[in-house]
């Protein structure tokens, strides 16, 4: 009989905890890294991670630690399940505790502010590894709805097809379906840009504009996320599936989406201050809109949305004045 799968997840978060609780589904040994001892210890007396998934009870098979050292112990997969800009650095402490020949799982939906290199990039950089080792989930993965076992679908994603494939077994359970794909660049190109979308339509929504605005909005989005895409490499095809306008459509959709939230705010007449005040978690789009616009003019991608997105964020535009310009713009055939 051969021994379970063990996976490290290192995130304590809504999405770690739920993709952790999954694995565990699945028949893995699971250990959950926080950095916080009491959460860790909440979770292996509770069976409940109180300040994320409160009221959702944990697999037996899932323990916690704020050990490092302890979570990474031979662990077949290693799970990363941190806010995108905090990789690098917290990344740096773990690569030397990782375990030889582990496959490293990028959770995380953006683009690093600097640089501009997608989150699979940064991890081959830090931890010194291939690409062929280096992994991605993605999709319309609400982590609420999957810690509820509610079916899902999603897309597992390694440029080493057989590595795709198993981490698809170690996480393929009767409510979470996982599809493979080796277009690693078009899976988190997809899961970055929803994001700022995400936010683009949260803010039209704040503002009442109805649901034709939102229909463009999110059409368009995914117009500007596959003409990036195609400019690095990705296959278009991937922008169609789940990790493309699967995960677009829930984020845009959902009140249990972060970046369409902290959106709604905004488009309400909060200030930025006032909606990160008020947003108890990390909403990706609002700094990766700037990474994912400085990627798009490395390449002379033109991203409208996401220019209008960082304007009203990062530069103060009021979104009422970004909307009359956007709308504003000349004219052209659609399939440019």
């Amino acid at each position: 009989m051969s021994k379970p799968v063990k996976a490290a997840v290192f995130g304590t978060g809504s999405w770690g905890t739920a993709f952790g609780m999954v694995l565990a589904d699945a028949g893995c040994d699971v250990v959950l890294w926080g950095r916080r001892p009491e959460v860790a210890e909440a979770v292996n007396s509770t069976r409940i991670n109180p300040e994320y998934l409160p009221g959702v009870e944990l697999p037996g098979n899932l323990r916690a630690t704020a050990d490092a050292a302890e979570a990474a112990r031979d662990a077949d997969f290693t799970v990363l399940a941190v806010p995108s800009q905090t990789l690098r650095g917290n990344l740096a402490d773990w690569a030397p505790l990782l375990a030889p020949g582990t496959v490293l799982v990028s959770l995380m939906k953006g683009v690093e502010l600097g640089s501009a290199m997608r989150m699979s990039e940064v991890i081959e950089d830090v931890a010194k590894v291939s690409a062929d080792r280096v992994a991605v989930v993605t999709g319309p993965n609400l982590a609420r709805e999957i810690a509820a076992r509610m079916p899902a679908a999603a897309v597992v994603a390694c440029t080493d097809e057989s590595v795709a494939q198993r981490l698809q077994t170690a996480c393929h359970t009767p409510y979470f379906r996982p599809y493979t794909n080796t277009d690693v660049v078009g899976c988190e190109l997809g899961g970055a840009v929803k994001n700022v979308i995400g936010l683009a339509v949260g803010i039209a929504d704040g503002m009442g504009l109805g649901d034709n605005a939102k229909g463009s909005l999110i059409t368009r989005g995914l117009a500007e996320t596959t003409r990036l895409g195609v400019a690095l490499g990705a296959d278009p095809l991937t922008f169609s599936g789940l990790a493309g306008l699967g995960d677009l459509v829930a984020t845009c959709s959902s009140p249990l989406s972060r970046n369409h939230t902290f959106g709604t705010n905004l488009g309400k007449g909060l200030t930025l201050e006032e909606t990160i005040a008020v947003t108890k978690q990390t909403a990706e789009g609002v700094k990766s809109c700037q990474s994912v616009l400085d990627l798009a003019r490395r390449y002379g991608v033109d991203m409208p949305l996401t220019e209008t997105v960082v304007a009203i964020v990062h530069e103060g535009k009021p979104p009422v004045v970004a909307v009359e310009e956007l709308m504003s713009r000349s004219a052209k055939p659609e399939r440019r």
